[in-house]
């Protein structure tokens, strides 16, 4: 409910562009992968500020932002789909903790568009694909420990940090600004 509240309050608030992605719900974690226009997915990055702002009484909390892509061309997912882990997935014991943070993140990404290739298939195979959803293989979801692994990585930042990092002016050093040496004299 929380989610679909927000959805279509960036619809109607916004550039009235659609929200498609996964909620992928975990005994401990839930994992996002959110696809719409920049402004949306900036307002869905400041409430999950605000939700964190609101304490131990937060419907979510510790909440890190691990990608944020823009001009991307075309959509991963065709709708909004939610899957539930119901068994442990893991990975081979200690698998992430040899990894660096791209290394898994990497890996996240990886499985989120192999994620995104069945969800396809099942749209085109017209199976009823919010029932198949339900029913991920464990190959296709993210270990626990990998999202573990990014919830502790300093790289990943809460949400507002990285509203913080977002919204703050970049310092380039234009070419005007830089000092040349200038002899002094010449010769002739």
């Amino acid at each position: 409910g929380y989610h679909r509240g927000l959805f279509e309050n960036a619809f109607e608030d916004h550039s009235g562009e659609q929200v498609s992605g996964l909620l992928l719900l975990y005994s401990s974690y839930i994992c996002h992968v959110v696809e719409s226009c920049s402004s949306t997915i900036h307002l869905i990055i400041q409430d999950l500020a605000s939700l964190q702002n609101q304490g131990h009484s937060a419907l979510l909390q510790e909440i890190k932002v691990l990608v944020v892509a823009h001009n991307i061309p075309t959509r991963l997912f065709p709708d909004w789909y939610v899957a539930t882990a119901t068994s442990p997935v893991t990975c081979p014991q200690g698998s992430t903790q040899s990894q660096s943070t791209a290394e898994v993140v990497a890996e996240c990404l990886t499985l989120l568009l192999k994620l995104a290739a069945w969800i396809q298939s099942c749209e085109d195979d017209s199976e009823d694909t919010n029932e198949s959803i339900h029913t991920l293989a464990p190959e296709l979801l993210i270990p626990a420990e990998t999202i573990n692994c990014l919830y502790n990585a300093e790289e990943c930042t809460s949400p507002e940090d990285f509203l913080r990092i977002y919204l703050s002016p970049s310092q380039p050093a234009l070419d005007s600004e830089t000092v040349w040496p200038v002899p002094s004299h010449f010769s002739a």
